[in-house]
């Protein structure tokens, strides 16, 4: 019996693979053959190839808000990667695509579409990223995270299935954590992650306080690729990772609270394992204000405490730390009465639905 084949796509961050990971073992249960489109050198190529799954890179652009001199070159750079993904996808002749966002996707949807493959997109966030509203005309339908990103989806392509989450975040042990980050003694674990990309204003926030923070608590502090704080190594009490992978699940474990940017993936993980939370957002300046937004949906559902990044000083993050402590068990009773666990089948339902037969 021959198998049905996926190609999915996604890339700049590990937010824009993470999802895409969360549905390949149903996908395959249900037989599915999946393949990726990526770029040569970006984050996902890694994720990707360490998952075993036949990797393909092509040519691809950033798509910028900004002025920059390389939005003079880096259209070329798209044009040339539709012709690219084009040929694979022509060769390879998936059933369907799965695109998870990011400047990647632009051509390999549009090689989709080219190629008659129906496309299905995912949107993480309130709003669409430039990509995905770029590429929304050519797709099926878009997965939405948020029911607030509905009005931004035009022709009624959007339908609600929330954020995917990988299942082997729920088999974490915090005795394996423990023994990864070395701590000696049993005080409550602080977790900050800043993102795959790290973030240089919570690192120095938290590295001011540190010793302050660290007579209560254990740190896990995941700052981001070439932040790693040499000085610091080998502290007890302390354990910091530039990206971590496969200790993911026994690190978030071991969390009590977590201090955290809001990325839609990264907070709907911590929702799903109710772990209260304290949001920084990326502030106006630096995105579109995706995680802005993203932040005060969460801050009114009761789900986390926010601050937003032009109020951050390494005081105020102490105090609302202690404070996020103190109210732990009000947000994980709030965070009982979501529903997160449906998102993999509604979005694997999708793809059953649309792909060619």
């Amino acid at each position: 019996m021959k198998k049905h084949k996926i190609i999915m796509t996604g890339g700049g961050s590990a937010g824009h693979v993470t999802p895409n990971l969360a549905l390949i073992p149903k996908l395959k249960m249900l037989g599915y053959e999946i393949e990726y489109i990526g770029t040569k050198e970006g984050i996902e190529r890694k994720i990707i190839e360490g998952e075993n799954i036949r990797y393909y890179p092509i040519s691809s652009g950033k798509l910028r808000r900004y002025f920059d001199i390389k939005n003079i070159s880096d259209p070329f750079k798209v044009i040339k990667g539709i012709f690219e993904a084009k040929k694979i996808i022509k060769m390879q002749k998936p059933d369907i695509v799965f695109s998870k966002g990011g400047f990647v996707s632009v051509p390999v949807v549009l090689a989709a579409y080219l190629n008659k493959v129906p496309v299905i997109a995912h949107e993480c966030d309130i709003t669409p990223g430039l990509a995905n509203r770029l590429v929304s005309p050519y797709c099926k339908i878009v997965c939405a995270t948020f029911p607030e990103a509905l009005n931004t989806i035009k022709k009624g392509k959007g339908v609600v299935t929330g954020n995917p989450i990988r299942r082997e975040l729920f088999e974490g042990s915090k005795t394996k954590a423990k023994e990864i980050c070395g701590f000696k003694d049993e005080k409550p674990v602080l977790m900050i992650i800043g993102g795959s990309l790290g973030s240089k204003v919570i690192n120095e926030a938290i590295r001011a306080k540190l010793q302050k923070l660290m007579i209560k608590y254990n740190i896990i502090h995941i700052c981001g690729n070439g932040n790693i704080d040499k000085t610091l190594e080998g502290k007890n009490g302390y354990k910091q990772f530039d990206y971590i992978k496969d200790e993911l699940p026994h690190l978030l474990a071991s969390a009590d609270i977590v201090v955290s940017r809001a990325g839609a993936n990264v907070i709907f993980e911590l929702l799903a394992l109710r772990k209260p939370n304290l949001l920084i957002p990326l502030s106006a300046k630096s995105s579109r204000g995706d995680q802005i937004l993203n932040a005060k949906s969460f801050e009114k559902s009761g789900y986390s405490m926010v601050i937003q990044e032009e109020e951050l000083t390494p005081e105020n993050l102490e105090i609302k730390i202690k404070e996020l402590y103190d109210d732990k068990n009000k947000y994980i009773k709030n965070m009982n009465n979501s529903n997160t666990e449906k998102s993999i089948d509604l979005i694997v339902e999708l793809i059953e639905k649309y792909r060619k037969r």
